[in-house]
């Protein structure tokens, strides 16, 4: 199985959100895991594609009465 990756620039696209949100992200622990191999961020496919199983929701609560 090959394990495929992408990088900072490619997930931003995938995401429709900026680069400089993932690094933020990355520096309070939201998001994907990712590797940093010689200060390279990468992330996996499939740890991507787990935060975006964590992520899905079924509703919304906003609340009764309102």
């Amino acid at each position: 199985m090959d394990v495929v990756h992408l990088n900072q620039k490619q997930l931003a696209a995938c995401w429709s959100i900026s680069e400089a949100t993932l690094e933020r992200w990355r520096s309070v622990g939201i998001g994907p895991k990712f590797l940093k191999l010689s200060g390279r961020v990468a992330d996996r496919q499939v740890d991507i594609e787990a935060y975006e199983e964590s992520c899905l929701q079924i509703w919304t609560y906003r609340g009764f009465g309102r």
